[in-house]
């Protein structure tokens, strides 16, 4: 069976955010999908999968209501179940970033298309800026990108600090997994005074999708949150896997070493750094 994994987010007032969660959870489970999605009093985010009619039966109903009749989702296609199981959560915020005021629902950066993203970012006075954590910055990104080095999203308001400056970094293009971190990120930094602020529409899952490999300035693969662990352009299934001891995405080169251990769920990275060290990744 075909499975379609759709990602999807909105920043929009849900004041009625804990009532919501327990409906959604049974529609979801009686169309048999599988995924999480994050209810705030901001928004709903979320990765959901399941065969075409159960994917289309939650977007009709989601859309149903006039807040979300407008909701964009991101669509890719595998051949197995990406998750175990279905969760709806009632979060304090749809992506935790921690600055209080940040209202991306009013005021983000400027969009830009995958087609247009090629010819901004080759501008010299445009500072590129990756706005994902350090372990996924590792598995791929734009050449030339700054990686604020994050452990978790809510390091990134100061990481930025000690990154960029408002007087020097006129221009600043950042781009995250699928968008949503941008519009958190692109809306504090013109809060701090950054005159030019744009971001990638859609995300990376968007440019991989649109742009052919012939043409695309990305490197390496990309780090999803669901058991594919990667993609690459087309949004195909990567080549890393992950360990289930730390959670790090494993390379083949990682999987080749001696020091890979899957029975005892162990890899290299367990080793040099301790049993406990990983990124122990959680949904964007």
């Amino acid at each position: 069976m075909t499975v379609v994994v759709a990602t999807l987010y909105k920043f929009v007032a849900l004041e009625d955010a804990v009532a919501l969660r327990s409906p959604l959870l049974e529609k979801c489970e009686g169309l048999g999908l599988r995924g999480t999605l994050l209810l705030a009093t901001e928004g709903i985010n979320g990765t959901v999968a399941g065969d075409r009619a159960g994917i289309d039966g939650l977007l009709t109903d989601l859309r149903q209501d006039p807040r979300l009749a407008d909701l964009q989702v991101r669509e890719s296609l595998t051949e197995e179940m990406p998750f175990q199981r279905m969760k709806v959560k009632v979060k304090p915020e749809i992506v935790t970033f921690g600055v209080d005021g940040i209202q991306p629902a009013q005021k983000t950066g400027h969009h830009v298309s995958p087609t247009e993203w090629n010819q901004l970012v080759a501008d010299p006075e445009v500072t590129v800026l990756d706005t994902r954590n350090h372990f996924e910055v590792t598995v791929g990104s734009f050449e030339g990108a700054l990686d604020p080095q994050t452990e978790t999203f809510r390091e990134f308001p100061d990481q930025v600090k000690q990154l960029l400056d408002p007087q020097r970094d006129r221009k600043v293009a950042m781009f995250c997994t699928g968008g949503i971190r941008c519009e958190k990120a692109s809306a504090y930094l013109l809060e701090q005074g950054f005159e030019a602020v744009y971001q990638l529409e859609g995300g990376i899952l968007n440019y991989l999708e649109q742009i052919p490999p012939e043409e695309s300035i990305w490197r390496g693969e990309c780090f999803v949150f669901d058991e594919r662990v990667t993609v690459t352009h087309g949004l195909e299934t990567g080549s890393y896997g992950m360990c289930e001891g730390c959670g790090t995405p494993l390379s083949e080169e990682d999987r080749r070493s001696p020091l890979y251990q899957p029975d005892q769920k162990r890899c290299p990275h367990c080793f040099s750094q301790g049993a406990d060290h990983g990124p122990n990744p959680t949904a964007e």
